[in-house]
């Protein structure tokens, strides 16, 4: 599976358009990285436990996105956007969204 920002992937054209695909993740922020992230904003750094939520979830989204352009049958998605929002109760809760179009390659 190719995954790409951009419209197209050079040297193979696109040969049918499958739709729109999506990937979501939702995480919650553990109250102890909550803690520390307190810290560095007093301090200082890096929130290295923030950072790696972050990838985590949006590996997820990314792998949930493909996933699903695989069941519609494509070899690859272009287009791809991902959006990050915090979302819940203080902000406990960690919202990505990859989204982009899965096509058949010749």
């Amino acid at each position: 599976m190719i995954l790409t920002t951009t419209p197209t992937v050079e040297g193979h054209p696109i040969r049918e358009y499958k739709g729109v695909v999506f990937g979501e993740v939702i995480a919650g922020v553990n109250f102890i990285r909550d803690i520390g992230a307190s810290i560095r904003n007093i301090i200082g750094g890096r929130s290295v436990s923030y950072e790696e939520e972050l990838i985590n979830a949006r590996n997820q989204a990314m792998n949930e996105m493909s996933t699903r352009a695989v069941q519609l049958g494509a070899d690859a998605v272009v287009g791809i956007d991902i959006d990050y929002e915090v979302l819940g109760e203080n902000n406990g809760m960690l919202m990505v969204t990859a989204s982009g179009t899965a096509v058949k390659l010749d």
